[in-house]
């Protein structure tokens, strides 16, 4: 049995070295066909270059070294697609997930014969406020989304190698891992952990509710048929209430007038103009970025023990999995 473990690094020069050695020593317990993958995320520190040094002095270390910053989620997609083990742990490197947990991931999957162990906090990061606010936003962007948003997950995972396979098949080019970890289906079991609090979140207010966005706007049609009845609804209030001043002209002789009620409803309606074209804006704008068709990540180069080459930059993560011949 091959067991791969797969991190990204971006600003991690201060604990790779660590983690790297924590991984191995929590990997060996389990078996000796070990690897780790790291895969660049366009690091503005020296993390690359401290991961090449590992992997000179370690060949089980690969280090895949993207063209530029992806983004955290397209990067631990191309990681996975890298991977060759028959089990994937996948984990960030910041030593807030320990990696000693694969040891409880290990063990829970053999007992409960399943594909996929993940993790979840057992209490959510920051003061009352921040997770009274957080799990607010997770309630207003369940309540448009066709799909219920995961909630408290952490990185770390354990999975077979027939989820990761199906997995890595998504083409979506706008997404959010979790969404696509969920809708993979197999079998799937929680495992509480504790997530160390080491450094300030990078999710910000503005990045939390941009996230909300895209993942409504990306897996969700619900909130388009909330425009549709909204409207609906409007159209008829206002026949209605056209119809009602109508009678009442030509049965009492009473008009209508007064400049406040007119410039209110034309806030009004052209404000809810101005959101329904905002949000077909979104929508239209995740269908261009689709069919656009571009690569989830360019891949530098990749530094493996059995090759070490350039890639191609048309290269996706689906044709990773082909190469690798694990689709």
């Amino acid at each position: 049995m091959k067991l791969s473990i797969v991190s990204t690094l971006y600003r991690s020069a201060g604990t790779i070295n660590e983690f790297c050695r924590r991984s191995i020593a929590a990997a060996e317990q389990i078996t000796d066909d070990i690897e780790i993958v790291l895969v660049n995320d366009g690091s503005p520190d020296d993390s690359l270059e401290r991961a090449l040094a590992l992997h000179t002095a370690d060949p089980r270390i690969v280090v895949v070294d993207l063209a530029r910053n992806f983004g955290h989620h397209k990067a631990m997609m191309t990681g996975l697609a890298h991977a060759r083990g028959d089990l994937i742990f996948l984990i960030d490197c910041d030593l807030e997930e320990e990696p000693e947990l694969l040891s409880q991931f290990y063990a829970t999957q053999r007992h409960e014969n399943c594909e996929v162990v993940y993790g979840v906090q057992e209490t959510r990061r920051g003061g009352t406020i921040e997770r009274i606010t957080g799990g607010l936003f997770f309630s207003v962007v369940e309540a448009l989304s066709d799909h219920k948003l995961p909630r408290n997950l952490v990185t770390a995972r354990l999975m077979r190698r027939d989820y990761v396979r199906a997995l890595v098949k998504h083409r979506d080019r706008e997404f959010l891992i979790a969404h696509l970890w969920d809708i993979a289906g197999f079998k799937q079991v929680p495992l509480r952990v504790k997530k160390l609090s080491l450094s300030p979140t990078t999710y910000s207010l503005h990045r939390r509710l941009e996230m909300g966005i895209k993942y409504v706007t990306t897996t969700s049609t619900k909130l388009l048929y909330y425009f549709l009845y909204a409207g609906i609804l409007v159209a008829g209030f206002s026949t209605v209430t056209i119809g009602y001043f109508l009678i009442r002209y030509l049965i009492s002789g009473i008009a209508v007038d007064g400049w406040t009620s007119l410039i209110v409803s034309v806030w009004f309606f052209g404000g809810l103009t101005t959101l329904i074209l905002g949000v077909l804006g979104i929508y239209i704008a995740n269908i261009l970025s689709e069919t656009k068709r571009r690569p989830y990540t360019i891949v530098r180069q990749v530094h493996r023990k059995d090759r070490h080459h350039v890639r191609a930059p048309e290269v996706s993560a689906l044709d990773f999995c082909r190469e690798a011949k694990i689709l």
